[in-house]
């Protein structure tokens, strides 16, 4: 089974105390698009080490480039709040995957990704996802710094124009 990071930045009781002063749409909204910038960083990271096979595999086997595809970021609003949101960066996989693009040639359902991730008896695991999250740990947290910053100024120079 796959294991959750979760990445917790220490400090922000000002921010937290400042989203409080914000309505609750533009915190909440100012908070999701900060988490979305970090959690892109993480997504487009695993994307770049997803391994691709370099030729076809065979008539009943997903097309190269499925696992990198694959590799998605998802809000997920059940375990958001005001002052909290949450995004999987995680990978499609599952039958409704499976037909996928214009013409229904694209599968979008990398089922054997936890094999790629985790190994299995008969072949060693090459993680992408774990490393990923490690290698861009600090860059995503400073992305979601820059991107909150420039919400909330945003949101307060609307509020300062306002009679």
């Amino acid at each position: 089974m796959a294991r959750r990071e979760i990445v917790k930045i220490e400090g922000l009781a000002e921010l937290g105390k400042a989203l409080r002063e914000l309505s609750d749409r533009v915190a909440r909204n100012g908070l999701r698009v900060s988490v979305y910038a970090g959690a892109k960083v993480v997504r487009d990271e695993a994307r770049a080490r997803a391994p691709k096979a370099q030729q076809s595999l065979g008539p009943n086997q997903p097309p190269p480039g499925t696992l990198k595809r694959s590799v998605i970021m998802k809000h997920i609003p059940e375990l958001s709040s005001l002052t909290r949101q949450t995004f999987f960066v995680t990978v499609r996989h599952g039958k409704k995957y499976r037909k996928q693009g214009k013409k229904g040639n694209l599968s979008q359902d990398a089922w054997y990704w936890r094999f790629v991730e985790f190994g299995t008896r008969k072949m060693a695991a090459r993680p992408f996802l774990r490393p990923a999250l490690e290698v861009k740990r600090r860059e995503a947290a400073q992305a979601m710094k820059e991107r909150l910053q420039q919400r909330v100024a945003l949101e307060a120079k609307k509020c300062s124009t306002r009679p």
